[in-house]
């Protein structure tokens, strides 16, 4: 796991960051509202083409960071520009650049004042959601991890709804006391190994009180951005007033970094502890899927609804990690991209009702199947995948991650189960509602169904939602051997120490 296979071929994780960056400081120069969204357009589509060589490029067999790059950034420090990909990012790279170029689309009529900063942000986030899954280097992932924040408050502040300001403050602070607790950690680290690249911190001998304050520093960090419960309060605010690109890019994107910070640094930094809190983890993300279920129940506001399913979502993605079981960790993995995938579209669903009505009130938007059958059909085939239905994505993610925890411990599954419950009862009520509603229906008939540009934006994602569903083993392929190496240290770790306990801190 810590090696790294440079490139010496063409940069492509260093284009795939700094083609946004380069077009959101073309747009900040020379950009006009008139051609903003097109040239937005224009790079965040080239930047999507730009994976496909890493995808088809990466040696699914091998478990070494691939595709990677290291420039000495300042040497006095030991602090370098290094970069590359293995099994568990990138997929979530892949993901970042699949959803970008749909979110530019989804604003296209949705944002009408100060456009080109809009989508300068936007470009600004892309750069640094994939800095994030890239970085091997402590600073650099901390840079792109704190420079995300910036350009996701303006998207609130700015083009949120009426409580933006509200939204958009408890977002970034919430999410900054995360990030000091995590700069606090990395600086201990640094001066415990003298040096901030990642791999030589992983796997290595730490005393047993500096593991566990490590640890919690960054479950601190790692469960506000995800978010689990109960550190969620952030999340179904941000989500109600943020525009939907913003919306999007929190559910798609914003908290799978919290769940791949737990893969990527909890496990291999902090071993010990994580095994040690692994019981109290799994119980709160128990918590998490029942708490968010029955909350998301009780939801008139269609966008809060679906935010609160996030906390239940997620809730399930910690369950697997910190099973520490092989189809635990690929429940988890899939269920990552099965939410980003699923719960963005429903968000760009809600989106394109908002545009139409203008309210996310789930009484007004009624009965709306007869007169959007596009719409209609669509919105069907998320919200059978939101409840994990046979055949759809989110079905094999969640299949894997209960089994998982069944192999770990049975009573895990079990309740969990009522979760699986609470999202087929609060999907299938919102569903019955939007699409036939009851005999009192608003008048919908003046509603336009969805264009070609709305299909656009919501077609890849419905192929995503079958293709993992029917054929999800090109996906586990990715991912499989880099999980593999990750438990088999874990395992060896278990067995070549003598534990952590707690009866030395008492």
């Amino acid at each position: 796991m810590n090696q790294l296979l440079i490139n010496s071929g063409f940069p492509w994780l260093n284009l795939l960051v700094g083609l946004p960056l380069a077009g959101a400081l073309i747009l900040l120069v020379f950009g006009k509202d008139t051609i903003s969204r097109q040239l937005t357009l224009i790079i965040t589509l080239v930047n999507a083409l730009c994976t496909l060589p890493v995808l088809h490029g990466f040696d699914s067999s091998n478990t070494a960071f691939q595709f990677a790059h290291i420039y000495t950034w300042i040497p006095q420090l030991h602090i370098n520009y290094t970069v590359g990909v293995d099994g568990i990012s990138i997929l979530l790279v892949a993901l970042t650049t699949l959803v970008m170029p749909l979110c530019v689309l989804a604003s296209w009529t949705y944002i009408n004042k100060r456009i080109t900063a809009f989508m300068v942000c936007l470009l600004v986030m892309e750069s640094a959601m994939i800095g994030v899954f890239i970085a091997l280097d402590f600073v650099l992932f901390y840079i792109f991890w704190e420079f995300m924040l910036i350009p996701m408050y303006l998207l609130i502040a700015i083009w949120g709804g009426p409580r933006k300001s509200y939204a958009s403050i408890k977002f970034f602070l919430y999410t900054l006391a995360g990030s000091v607790l995590l700069l606090v950690a990395i600086i201990a680290l640094y001066l415990h190994n003298g040096t901030f690249f990642i791999p030589a911190m992983m796997w290595r001998e730490y005393g047993q009180l500096f593991q566990l304050l490590i640890f919690l520093a960054f479950f601190l960090a790692f469960a506000i951005k995800v978010p689990m419960f109960p550190f969620h309060t952030w999340l179904p605010a941000a989500h109600v007033e943020a525009p939907t690109a913003g919306s999007v890019l929190l559910a798609s994107i914003l908290l799978k970094m919290g769940t791949y910070g737990f893969l990527r640094f909890c496990l291999p930094i902090t071993p010990d502890a994580s095994m040690l809190l692994a019981t109290p983890l799994l119980w709160l993300s128990i918590a998490g899927i029942i708490y968010g279920g029955c909350t998301a129940l009780a939801q008139q506001d269609m966008k809060k609804l679906i935010a609160y399913s996030s906390v239940g979502h997620m809730g399930f993605v910690t369950l697997g990690i910190f099973v520490f079981n092989l189809h635990g960790l690929q429940g988890a993995m899939l269920q990552m991209l099965n939410h980003g995938i699923t719960t963005g579209a429903l968000f760009l669903c809600i989106g394109m009702i908002y545009e139409r009505n203008h309210s996310r009130d789930l009484a007004k938007a009624t009965g709306l199947g007869p007169y959007m059958p596009w719409f209609a059909t669509f919105f069907t085939f998320f919200s059978l995948s939101a409840f994990a239905f046979p055949g759809t994505n989110s079905f094999i993610g969640e299949f894997l991650v209960l089994a998982g925890a069944f192999a770990h411990k049975p009573a895990l599954a079990l309740a969990a189960v009522p979760g699986a419950l609470l999202a087929a009862a609060y999907m299938l009520r919102l569903l019955q509602k939007v699409i036939w509603g009851g005999v009192n229906n608003p008048d919908q008939s003046k509603l336009s169904d969805l264009g070609l540009r709305e299909i656009l934006v919501l077609a890849p994602l419905l192929l995503f939602v079958f293709w993992i569903g029917l054929g999800p083993q090109p996906f586990l392929d990715y991912m499989n051997p880099t999980l593999n190496e990750l438990l088999q240290k874990l395992h060896e770790w278990q067995q070549g120490q003598q534990g952590m306990s707690l009866n030395w801190i008492f």
